[in-house]
């Protein structure tokens, strides 16, 4: 059977310095990088194909930035995502309820957009579990009130990332998303993955 491509938007929300640029780092480059951290300016590009059974899924990801003065600047990043990874920092209980506004932000202008709440830093929660901020169970209460799915992760371990990003192609194989024949939607160049910076990323 011929493999199928589906050339699939989806933006990465939180607040800053959650670690929505390393989650993005680890699952295409399979790399940590140690700080010092520059915060995201504007967004960055990322694209990413997967096999998912007969189909060839091209995830197109946005890292956005998660000051609040781009704040603008990212609705126009999410416009038109069919999927939105709206990450929150498991030691910082202030990134959940910033996470809540995107999920509001997003169920009023992208009714269609598929939610993923990702708490990231676990191997921190982990490692000391009097610094976990956010409880787990609370925020599989969350999920379940809006429908998403949920995932805790570590950038450092790789841990949960790649199943993250799986379950997202997966969900759309499996959708009623338009699928396109093999050779339509965006020429990547052959390469397997490739990580273009836009010109508003530092």
């Amino acid at each position: 059977m011929t493999a199928m491509r589906v050339d699939a938007k989806v933006v990465m929300l939180g607040k800053e310095s959650v670690g929505k640029t390393s989650l993005v780092e680890r699952y295409v480059h399979r790399r940590f990088l140690v700080g010092p951290y520059q915060n995201t300016i504007g967004a960055a590009f990322v694209a990413k194909q997967i096999h998912v059974g007969d189909k060839v899924v091209t995830l197109g990801i946005w890292d956005t930035a998660g000051s609040e003065r781009y704040e603008a600047m990212s609705r126009i990043y999410y416009r038109g995502a069919r999927a939105a990874i709206v990450c929150y920092d498991l030691t910082d209980s202030s990134s959940f309820q910033r996470a809540k506004f995107w999920v509001k932000e997003l169920q009023n202008c992208e009714e269609h957009c598929k939610i993923y709440l990702c708490g990231t830093k676990s191997d921190l929660a982990e490692a000391d579990r009097s610094i976990r901020q956010v409880d787990y169970h609370d925020v599989q209460d969350f999920a379940d009130e809006i429908g998403a799915q949920h995932f805790e992760t570590s950038s450092k371990t790789g841990n949960n990332v790649d199943e993250l990003f799986q379950k997202v192609a997966e969900d759309f194989s499996s959708s009623a998303f338009e699928l396109m024949p093999e050779g339509t939607g965006v020429d990547l160049g052959q390469k397997k993955d490739s990580y273009i910076y836009s010109c508003c990323h530092n």
